[in-house]
């Protein structure tokens, strides 16, 4: 028998996404993002100054942080204060390099963007909801600086968008919640560009094995995810 979806979805279809903006006051942006029930609150700040490893190089940076809210899920958990779990780190390690890949750091200049991606409700998908409202959040902030006169053009070069993929029973299913994911003998999280090109791929067989073929149809599966989820932050951006 074959995979019934939860929600009635297509197999290709992509849970309903969302992304306002301005939702909290005093970050340099903020954009809550909304794909299916995963929703994630994506804020960015910026601060004069780098690393050490970039002082006087004329270049910027970008990290991210990654919190999942106690009420996230079901069952509450705990907070990490002291000691992150290795999942975090790996979550938010994943954010910083997949925005860093929209940024022309050398255009930014010496400051220190932080994305902070605080999942208030998780469905699946938090670290890919996380990318793609954060590349929101982002270009959002290099526009106030652009407007406030404190850089002549954008450092953005590309948009960044994520979705995950997934098989279950063999067949492929695009942005999988959280019943999906648990029942996907493989699974994926594929993040690219504006031009389709892949920032990172994320995969692993949770039992057994897969093949070229199979590899291939999830990518493409990605691939037409993610250029619609490129149009939506392009629509909410006032970019078309």
């Amino acid at each position: 028998m074959s995979w019934q979806r939860p929600d009635g979805r297509p197999f290709d279809r992509l849970r309903p996404v969302s992304f306002e903006k301005n939702f909290t006051r005093f970050a340099a942006s903020s954009v809550l993002t909304r794909c299916g029930d995963t929703q994630v609150l994506c804020t960015a700040t910026i601060q004069p100054g780098v690393p050490p490893f970039l002082k006087d190089s004329g270049q910027g940076w970008l990290t991210a942080e990654y919190r999942m809210l106690p009420a996230a899920t079901p069952q509450r958990q705990a907070r990490e204060l002291m000691k992150l779990s290795g999942r975090t780190q790996e979550i938010q390690r994943l954010i910083g390099r997949s925005l860093r890949a929209a940024l022309d750091l050398t255009a930014l200049g010496e400051r220190t963007i932080t994305i902070d991606a605080d999942v208030l409700q998780a469905d699946a998908g938090t670290r890919t909801a996380s990318i793609t409202g954060g590349f929101v959040a982002l270009a959002e902030a290099m526009e106030k600086l652009v407007k406030a006169g404190e850089l002549e053009r954008s450092p953005i070069r590309t948009p960044v968008a994520a979705i995950s993929v997934g098989l279950i029973g063999g067949e492929p299913f695009l942005d999988l919640n959280y019943p999906e994911d648990v029942a996907a003998d493989v699974d994926f999280n594929v993040v690219m560009n504006g031009d389709l090109e892949a920032i990172e791929l994320q995969g692993t067989a949770e039992s057994g094995s897969f093949s070229r073929a199979q590899l291939d149809r999830l990518l493409d599966l990605a691939e037409s995810g993610i250029r619609e989820l490129l149009e939506l932050q392009a629509l909410v951006m006032g970019n078309r």
